[in-house]
């Protein structure tokens, strides 16, 4: 929603002080302008790009236009839930979960955190991961760099969009300045004309620069941002769980294990330390009840 009322925020600012200096809207209005950069951007945003990476941004566009997903309420469920689990295969050992790793559609435990159990990233990493750890046949230290790997692969795959949409919003300019380069052409070969005539088609052709400049820093730009924002908060709950499960991989109790894992997060999704031990108190209770 903030992106929505930046770009609102951004063209009435521009728009409403161009009209309060005593500008004209319609001097504003020139739509094949408007075609020949957006045009000549989108097309070099396709020759630079693959399939792939097309696919990608369309998937990362409207995500950037909603709401966090990952904000304190997600991660305390997500750590109630890890407590949840490595703490069942502390007391009952590691073949207690495996039915619920193997089948979490149906599993009582992963029922209960409905919000994990919707986004397939999350629940495919922490099923995989417990499933090895299950296998017992690779170290901590061999797990910490498998998922180092997986989480740099997965880093590299959300930042793409954010370096496709920066690198059109740094041609744009360019493409403002070609559009106003073919206006100043067109002006000059209308050099015989009246002065008024000359005047009117010399401020058309600048619009193709003020659009250019405009869109990129005004629109695309942020939007890039935006999206790029979002991979590193994809990208932290990842490191979120993994430093939990190494932790208690390493022997800590399955509350201090969640303990590491609520270090690594942003502050401003960080929750208390006393917040997070009431939240596990609850989760603890409801596990021994559903017992």
């Amino acid at each position: 929603m903030l992106i929505v009322i930046g770009f609102l925020v951004v063209a009435v600012s521009v728009v409403g002080s161009f009209i309060a200096l005593g500008g004209h809207l319609g001097a504003l209005y020139q739509p094949f302008e408007l075609t020949l950069i957006f045009g000549a951007a989108c097309g070099a945003f396709l020759a630079s790009n693959s399939k792939k990476s097309l696919m990608l941004v369309k998937s990362a566009l409207p995500d950037a236009l909603k709401s966090s997903r990952y904000g304190k309420d997600v991660y305390m469920e997500l750590m109630a839930l890890l407590y949840v689990l490595l703490n069942k295969a502390r007391r009952e050992g590691l073949m207690a979960i495996e039915s619920h790793i193997e089948d979490p559609e149906s599993s009582p435990i992963f029922s209960e955190y409905p919000r994990i159990a919707k986004d397939a990233r999350l629940m495919e990493f922490i099923t995989d991961y417990l499933r090895i750890m299950i296998s017992g046949n690779m170290s901590s230290f061999e797990i910490e760099t498998l998922m180092d790997e997986e989480i740099e692969t997965y880093r590299h795959e959300r930042e793409v969009p954010a370096r496709a949409l920066h690198q059109m919003a740094d041609g744009l300019p360019a493409f403002g300045i070609v559009a106003a380069v073919l206006g100043v052409i067109k002006a000059l070969a209308a050099v015989d004309q009246p002065p008024a005539i000359l005047g009117d088609l010399i401020s058309k052709a600048m619009v193709g620069t003020f659009l250019g400049i405009l869109l990129a820093y005004g629109f695309v730009g942020p939007l890039a941002s935006r999206i790029e924002r979002r991979s590193d908060e994809a990208t932290k709950v990842l490191e979120c769980i993994k430093t939990t499960l190494l932790a208690s991989m390493n022997g800590y109790p399955p509350q201090l294990a969640v303990e590491f894992g609520r270090k690594v997060l942003f502050s401003a999704v960080r929750p208390t330390f006393g917040e997070l031990e009431e939240h596990v108190r609850q989760a603890k209770s409801a596990a021994t009840g559903r017992a």
